[in-house]
């Protein structure tokens, strides 16, 4: 599923220092024991359906900073559209936002991996 984003890494001497944006893919795997009666983990367009809605509201095209970052209240002030994180957003803490959220709709997600770029992506799973 692709989606925007910008963000900025705080206490980090990279480049992801300064503001910048990624056109991303995330790729969430889901797993259960048996398939149901019509043969399917889970419905595919239901789950991209519910994906879908939750990154149009709350992530893509959306500014991602750590709640600790200046830049924020002058952000907020400007009518910029801000998600805040608990801590830097990176490609990791997003693919654990997007666990979490799946997870939490009831769905059997096993692993969650986030592109930023056509090279570089990173996955979360939880225990490991």
């Amino acid at each position: 599923m692709a989606f925007c984003y910008g963000h900025r890494l705080l206490n980090y001497s990279g480049k992801c220092r300064y503001l910048h944006g990624h056109n991303a893919r995330a790729v969430i795997t889901l797993e259960r024991d048996a398939l149901d009666a019509r043969g399917m983990v889970e419905d595919f367009s239901e789950v991209k359906r519910m994906v879908r809605e939750w990154l149009d509201e709350e992530i893509d095209h959306t500014l991602l900073l750590c709640r600790d970052d200046p830049l924020l209240p002058l952000l907020r002030q400007a009518g910029e559209r801000v998600y805040v994180t608990q801590e830097n957003p990176t490609a990791e803490v997003i693919a654990r936002m997007l666990y979490d959220y799946v997870a939490g709709k009831g769905f059997p997600v096993v692993e969650v991996a986030v592109w930023e770029t056509d090279t570089s992506h990173a996955s979360y799973r939880p225990g490991g």
